[in-house]
């Protein structure tokens, strides 16, 4: 009983494996038929040609498949127009494959399929476009941003610490031979002010002066004025300081001791006289720096530098002094980099009326280096750099996308500077720039990222150069009459040249002189590369056009 049960379920198991095996075989082959034919529309022969003329570019495989059949039987081959679509066969690739092209339909050598065409003006024809359908853009999140133009403030920060600024500094000497009666400062980093008085010295020599010239001046006769002068000159030689003459002489009395007293407010650094020692003349005292303005030495790193420049403007904070913004600009970037860190030091002077910041405090410093001149701007996130090439993905009509060669300049606040490669208005795509590029490398498309792309006849063209005055600018044509080109052979005209790939430069208008470079194109039409505006013609004088008088 129990075989006899197993038994008909194994039957019914195998003739439900049958019908649906019948099923799907049915299916498949109805599906590979729509997808290899396409119906005939009513009305003849020629309305069957007129549907297959106006029929589309292959889109699957399968219809790939059935072209590269039809082009063997025909004996069609890359460079011919298909009859069926109307379009310039470029070449032949295994999907699978794409980076490989050939120029006859055949088997794949890769894989179990035939190659597959592909044309002109069709997604992957243009070997330097991409071609991504809006579904796909949403899923892939592709974003753009459009090239503008503006200023850029290069905004470095740095780290660094406070200096004395050694070009607010003095030395306090002794002028002459003598003695220290008195100090008033005994400790190097007291703070002094303007005047105040550092030390009392008593020199001989200064008693000697200062008894002759009170003594001339007791003297009583006429034309002693020279005499007084003398004396007084004499003081003076022996190291006295008008201030100290000038006591002198108000106070009609020897000064045993002189005072000597600071010529800055500030800082000693340096003090090295001690009550009673003999002092030499010429000898150092004390050195005084200032706290007016002081140093700031910022670490910036080597790859930052060439955004500073001397003048700069900078601003300061100091965990020290919260709350406080110092401001200052840079003075100089030291010729010296430090092997360890590969950073350039940058000496800053900052402003410090208060005295707040002293040397050995740490700072954060901010540079505000605004420049004058307008340039195109593009989000930086927008620019690949591939190690060989600095490429920006290009968003075109219809969903179609292109690297493009850019040369940039200075980057500050997410913003990339332009200086060559787009232009204002276009849009460039700032997220999947790499999935566009995937993309275009599963459809065999030359338009990759890291590939370098192949000299063209322009740029193998012959140049030529010239000189010529402006007479109008068209959309695509600017009407030139310029002089003899000796490269061609040509008299001075009146003609048009294609503008340059960029457009018209910026600036230039009818009636501009300009120096200007251009080659002859596949059409034979002069292509311009590149113009540059020249000053105008120096009108002759009023004397030469009137002539010289008999």
């Amino acid at each position: 009983m129990k075989l006899k049960t197993f038994l008909i379920g194994l039957i019914a198991a195998g003739v439900l494996g049958a019908a649906g095996y019948g099923l799907y075989a049915t299916g498949m082959n109805r599906g590979m038929g729509m997808a290899s034919s396409t119906p005939a529309p009513a009305g003849g022969g020629d309305a069957a040609v007129g549907a297959s003329a106006t029929k589309t570019v292959p889109q699957s495989i399968a219809q790939g498949e059935d072209a590269t059949r039809r082009h063997i039987l025909s004996g069609i081959k890359a460079g011919d127009v298909d009859p069926a679509t109307g379009k310039k066969i470029l070449y032949y690739h295994d999907p699978m494959v794409p980076g490989n092209k050939f120029d006859k339909p055949a088997k794949s050598p890769f894989m179990d399929m035939m190659l597959v065409p592909v044309y002109a003006d069709s997604d992957g024809g243009d070997g330097s476009k991409v071609t991504v359908s809006p579904r796909v853009q949403q899923n892939l999140g592709v974003r753009t941003a459009e090239v503008t133009e503006g200023t850029l403030s290069t905004q470095v920060s740095a780290v660094g610490s406070i200096a004395f600024n050694e070009r607010d500094q003095v030395i306090v000497q002794a002028r002459a031979t003598g003695y220290v009666e008195r100090l008033h400062v005994r400790a190097t980093l007291d703070r002094v002010s303007k005047g105040q008085a550092l030390a009392e010295l008593y020199v001989p020599d200064w008693i000697a002066a200062q008894e002759e010239f009170l003594s001339v001046r007791r003297m009583q006769g006429t034309d002693l004025a020279p005499l007084v002068d003398g004396a007084r000159q004499r003081m003076r030689q022996v190291g006295m300081s008008d201030a100290q003459i000038a006591l002198v002489d108000s106070s009609g009395r020897t000064q045993l001791r002189i005072a000597l007293v600071a010529p800055i407010g500030g800082v000693v650094t340096e003090l090295v006289a001690r009550e009673g020692m003999t002092v030499m003349s010429g000898a150092t005292l004390f050195r005084i720096n200032g706290l007016g303005t002081v140093w700031a030495n910022a670490e910036v790193p080597e790859s930052q530098s060439a955004l500073l420049r001397p003048g700069a403007k900078v601003q300061a904070i100091s965990p020290a002094v919260p709350g406080r913004k110092f401001d200052g600009k840079v003075q100089a970037i030291l010729p010296e980099v430090n092997a360890t860190t590969r950073t350039l030091k940058a000496r800053l002077e900052l402003a410090n009326p208060s005295g707040a910041l002293v040397p050995g405090m740490f700072v954060q410093m901010q540079f505000m280096d605004m420049r004058d001149q307008k340039a195109l701007l593009v989000p930086t996130e927008a620019i690949i750099q591939t190690g060989k090439r600095t490429v920006a993905m290009l968003a075109e009509d219809n969903g179609r996308f292109r690297p493009v060669d850019v040369e940039i300049g200075i980057e500050s606040g997410g913003q990339t500077e332009i200086k060559r490669g787009l232009q204002l208005g276009q849009r460039v795509v700032v997220s999947s720039q790499f999935l566009i590029d995937s993309e275009a490398s599963l459809k065999g498309i030359e338009a990759r990222l890291n590939v370098e792309p192949n000299p063209t006849a322009a740029d193998t063209a012959p140049r030529h150069t010239g000189t010529a005055k402006i007479e109008a600018i068209g959309r695509d044509t600017m009407t030139l009459s310029h002089g003899p080109i000796a490269s061609l052979k040509w008299g001075a005209m009146t003609m048009e040249f294609k503008l340059p790939k960029g457009g018209v430069p910026r600036g230039l208008g009818a009636g501009d002189r300009i120096d200007f470079e251009f080659y002859m194109d596949a059409e034979s039409l002069p292509q311009l590369t590149s113009t540059s505006l020249l000053p105008p013609e120096p009108k002759a004088s009023s004397v030469a056009a009137s002539g010289s008088k008999p």
